[in-house]
């Protein structure tokens, strides 16, 4: 992993006004999410809410656990690491909902995990990663120690993440009907705004990424894999039947890597003396590659059950 250092080191060309397209195309996508939030998705998880727990147990605590395991094992450079375990605290992404329906899993308790992950997400996806960031930076060799700053992050992702919801919900609440109509058209924009984003990223660093692609590649393959593996054993575990251990393995593998690279492009929570180009690029092929294994497990499931 020698190799990686000059990618931690490398400064991407990155500016200050593709952050705020980024943040743009997240709150849109966040606000998407929000139109499918309903008050039967309350009830639900209220009389049967063992799914439920298990999706929320394997997202946010045995993901980030998992993650923490196998950095020590493979010991990428510090820039990876912290990449990896901002991915695994951020909450699942909004395409899951499609590739679980694709999957014939239980599409409503996938939209009650991404919706509610999302909320908790605001507390949780800071809280996680300054816990495990804090520890990992703690027992490594950093020259110049990170500090992670947990109020700051709180911040960025209430008003990402927060805001966006709460504005969807009430919209849904009191235009249902226009909800419903606008909610597919806005799905759709945002995943092309969001995937055009990481496109142009990339190519604004094409030659750095064609370097290192291979061993990036392979990272984000394996931890993808282990956060797969771990919502369907986990669920496995606990019983739950066959439709929702699709969906707790799709919500637990698909992350909002849009919100991680919101965070890691932010000056005021990684400054510019901060070597990030390492949480970047695992931050961007996650997006990309979380799609294609989602779309192949999804589909694999789907000729299966047929």
């Amino acid at each position: 992993m020698d190799a990686l250092l000059v990618l931690d080191q490398y400064k991407l060309n990155f500016n200050a006004s593709g952050l705020h397209f980024l943040n743009v195309s997240l709150a849109i996508i966040m606000f998407g999410v929000a139109l499918d939030i309903r008050l039967s998705n309350f009830k639900t998880i209220f009389f049967k809410p063992k799914s439920f727990i298990v999706g929320l147990v394997s997202q946010f605590l045995l993901l980030p656990s998992l993650t923490f395991l196998l950095i020590f094992i493979i010991k990428p450079t510090e820039s990876v690491a912290l990449g990896m375990i901002l991915v695994a605290a951020c909450p699942g992404g909004n395409i899951s909902n499609f590739i679980s329906s694709l999957a014939k899993g239980n599409v409503e308790l996938s939209l009650s995990l991404t919706g509610f992950s999302t909320m908790l997400s605001v507390l949780l996806t800071p809280l996680n990663f300054s816990f495990w960031g804090s520890l990992y930076v703690s027992q490594s060799n950093l020259i110049h120690p990170i500090s992670i700053d947990f109020l700051q992050m709180f911040q960025t992702v209430v008003l990402i993440l927060g805001l966006p919801l709460i504005l969807g919900v009430w919209f849904n609440s009191k235009k249902p009907i226009v909800a419903q109509k606008i909610k597919k058209p806005i799905k759709i924009l945002s995943i092309i705004i969001f995937l055009g984003f990481i496109v142009v990223a990339l190519a604004n660093n094409f030659s750095l990424f064609l370097r290192y692609i291979h061993l990036i590649f392979l990272i984000v393959l394996a931890h993808n894999l282990v956060a797969l593996l771990s919502g369907y054993f986990l669920s496995t575990l606990f019983k739950s039947s066959l439709a929702d251990r699709k969906t707790i393995t799709i919500e637990t593998g698909i992350q909002n890597s849009g919100l991680a690279l919101v965070l890691i492009f932010n000056p005021k929570i990684f400054p510019e003396d901060i070597q990030i180009g390492g949480m970047a690029f695992i931050a961007a092929w996650w997006g990309i590659w979380h799609m294609i294994s989602g779309l192949a497990i999804a589909m694999l499931w789907h000729k299966k059950q047929e």
